[in-house]
């Protein structure tokens, strides 16, 4: 077992949902280990999250990193004087100049050979089949520590995880309206409800007792022009208009958001707010691995088995035939 650990680096540089369903796992270092400090190995987009996340005390850009020459890969990594590193999303780059820097305990899955040559710690951990939840998967990396994996009750107990450093000031959410975003999509990283269900859950929301907001990236905005342009009047669109930053200050100043599984669904859950996920019933992009966590967070998923468009994500039924006012049901009950 690790024990008393003076720095740990917490490597994952891929989404962003996948690096807020990563932050518990960072809690649960601060919380055995409250004097060790934590650095995260991260994209550049993905650092306003971690800018969030408190109890993250440094960051390693992987962008500018991969930029070095491998020396200067491996000495900056030595200049940090780690005693730890956890390879939540294996990269071969880090796992072999981590090595070569010198880390003592370089944890990682067996499931990839590079770990086998270039860590110590190797954990039998295999995601595409497992019935374990994301952040119970990270935390099963662990288990040096001697840190057992919660239970995904337990997780949702443990209330908001994500506290914005910087605070925005919106006129849009000047309102004493319900404020609900709307997020319709996912950039690939899940199935997506439809903008017809999008706008037909529009319909069903009072004017004079919702304010609604469209979120999204501008190259997402490029992909649902006539849905915008055919937006009634009080519905405002901010597709385009947010810094990842903004956005997270944005989500947290308004009551909720409903979206498929991706970055934002997971933003909102991690910051206390109404997150409402809308899932297919299908490994493994299922709810039991990527539901939202956090005290105010829920999903819809039809009870069913579905085989006839596991391969059809563009027209997958099992997550299109969870009606608006399924949708407009669960919103109603937001506080």
């Amino acid at each position: 077992m690790i024990k008393n650990p003076k720095h740990i680096i917490v490597s994952r540089t891929d989404a962003i949902g996948d690096v807020v369903l990563t932050l518990p796992l960072a809690m649960e270092l601060r919380k055995q280990f409250p004097n060790c400090k934590i650095t995260w190995f991260g994209k550049t987009y993905t650092h306003d999250i971690i800018k969030a996340a408190p109890y993250v005390d440094g960051f390693i850009n992987f962008d500018d990193w991969m930029l070095l020459s491998e020396k200067d890969r491996i000495a900056q990594l030595k200049s940090i004087h780690a005693d730890a590193i956890v390879h939540v999303f294996p990269r071969k780059e880090i796992a072999n100049a981590a090595k070569q820097a010198g880390i003592k305990n370089r944890i990682g899955t067996s499931h990839r050979i590079f770990h086998w040559l270039n860590c110590n710690r190797l954990i039998n951990l295999g995601r595409k089949n497992s019935s374990l939840h994301e952040v119970q998967l990270n935390i099963q990396l662990l288990y040096p520590f001697g840190i057992k994996t919660p239970s995904v009750s337990v997780l949702k107990l443990a209330g908001a995880y994500l506290f914005p450093s910087i605070f925005f000031s919106f006129d849009e959410l000047s309102t004493e309206k319900v404020k609900v975003i709307l997020h319709p999509c996912s950039r690939g990283s899940g199935r997506e409800w439809g903008l017809k269900n999008f706008r037909k859950l529009i319909d069903l929301l009072p004017v004079d007792k919702y304010a609604v907001f469209i979120t999204g990236t501008q190259e997402e905005a490029a992909t649902m022009i006539d849905f915008l342009n055919e937006l009634p009047s009080h519905i405002i669109n901010m597709t385009g208009k947010l810094s990842l930053a903004e956005y997270i200050s944005f989500i947290q100043q308004s009551t909720g958001l409903v979206a498929a599984g991706t970055g934002p669904l997971h933003i909102a859950a991690a910051l206390g707010a109404n997150a409402l996920g809308l899932f297919p019933p299908i490994r493994p992009i299922h709810p039991g691995r990527w539901e939202p966590i956090g005290p105010r967070a829920n999903y819809l998923c039809l009870d069913k088995k579905c085989n006839d468009c596991k391969s059809d994500v563009a027209g997958c039924k099992c997550i299109t035939e969870i009606t608006p006012m399924m949708v407009f049901a669960a919103i109603q009950q937001w506080k």
